[in-house]
């Protein structure tokens, strides 16, 4: 018994140095940098108040579909967004969009994915993520018309956006993100090891320059409280769920999985949808159980099961279920559950199938 309980943790243990060496410095640090600069330094109300229900479609569903990655949204945080737009007087389409491409489309959620599980599947999600948000949440307007009727009878409640002047010049934020993504790309590249430090040496010191010569204490106080605040909120979890994941798979093998998800048929592209739909996970955590637990990286799952469940993970669970039907009703929630397992599982044959 002692020895089984030891080979656990001592797998649990190494999964998780395992993650901590290849990923962390490399790709979680400077993703945390630039996911804290975009939640510090572009305002939310300027992006949720095309969510209207009068709103042009092309523009309300397309600023939808990817503000995810504008706001930083995690699995976490989106339910209470979404209740908060809903409330506000967005479309049911809009909405749903939002909800479902919010976290999956996390900067933070596809590098990582990239990182680990590989470029092809880090593309794949968040392409997908987006065109499926965009078609779940058109379905979501066409079936439940009575929502966005109800919300033009009611009275019309205005956002209010701050309309600060930018005493700086408008290219500094773009070129901030520029440099801050520069050195997440180098960081990650295949290049020497000498030249990447020197690379990134320069970018930081570019990075500085901006920070010192066109931001206020302030905002740079900001930045610094919203990395912190989602490195508190991910990091933790990512450590103890990782190791538990670590853990889990000495007692399960990811070879217990193959015989369900390790093709890339139609249904074992709905197992691992719906297997995404219940399982509750955390920002990032998705992404060691697919390349860990179920057995991705091993060989063990088949890359379109892996994208279904990438899908519906941080989309869907029980928990939030449990959340959407309190906030927009049973009869909702269980259609738009439906409408993204189906989905997932069809953009996983599809990817699964394609030959990329």
């Amino acid at each position: 018994m002692i020895d089984i309980l030891t080979g656990a943790l001592l797998l649990g243990w190494t999964t998780l140095v395992a993650y901590l060496t290849e990923h962390v410095v490399t790709c979680l640090i400077p993703a945390f940098f630039i996911a804290g600069a975009i939640a510090a330094f572009i305002k939310k109300d300027a992006i949720l108040k095309y969510f209207s229900p009068d709103a042009k479609k092309s523009v309300s569903f397309g600023i939808a579909s990817v503000s995810g990655t504008v706001l930083a949204v995690c699995s976490c945080t989106i339910l209470p967004m979404f209740a908060g737009i809903l409330k506000k007087g967005s479309g049911i389409g809009p909405a749903i969009t939002f909800l479902y491409a919010g976290p999956a489309i996390n900067i933070l959620a596809i590098v990582y994915s990239a990182k680990v599980l590989g470029i092809d599947i880090g593309i794949a999600r968040a392409v997908s993520a987006i065109l499926l948000s965009i078609v779940i949440g058109l379905i979501m307007a066409l079936i439940f018309k009575e929502h966005d009727e109800t919300v033009r009878a009611n009275a019309k409640k205005n956002i209010r956006i701050s309309s600060s002047s930018e005493e700086r010049p408008k290219w500094i934020i773009p070129a901030f993100f520029i440099f801050l993504i520069a050195i997440l790309l180098v960081g990650t590249s295949q290049l020497d090891i000498f030249i990447r430090l020197l690379i990134v040496y320069f970018l930081s010191m570019a990075v500085a320059f901006l920070l010192i010569y066109y931001f206020s204490r302030d905002e740079v106080t900001e930045w610094g409280y919203e990395i912190w605040d989602l490195t508190k909120k991910i990091f933790p979890i990512l450590v103890i769920g990782t190791f538990a994941l670590g853990v889990l798979s000495y007692f399960i093998p990811p070879e217990t999985f193959k015989p369900y998800i390790g093709d890339n048929s139609l249904l074992a592209n709905f197992t691992a949808a719906v297997i995404g739909a219940i399982l509750y996970m955390p920002t990032l955590l998705e992404v060691p159980v697919i390349g860990t637990t179920l057995g991705y990286l091993s060989g063990n799952m088949a890359k379109g099961p892996a994208l279904a469940l990438l899908l519906t993970g941080p989309s869907i669970s029980l928990p939030s279920l449990m959340v959407l039907t309190r906030v927009m009703g049973a009869k909702k929630t269980g259609v738009y559950a439906v409408l993204v397992v189906i989905f997932s599982t069809l953009a996983g044959f599809v990817f699964g199938n394609s030959g990329l």
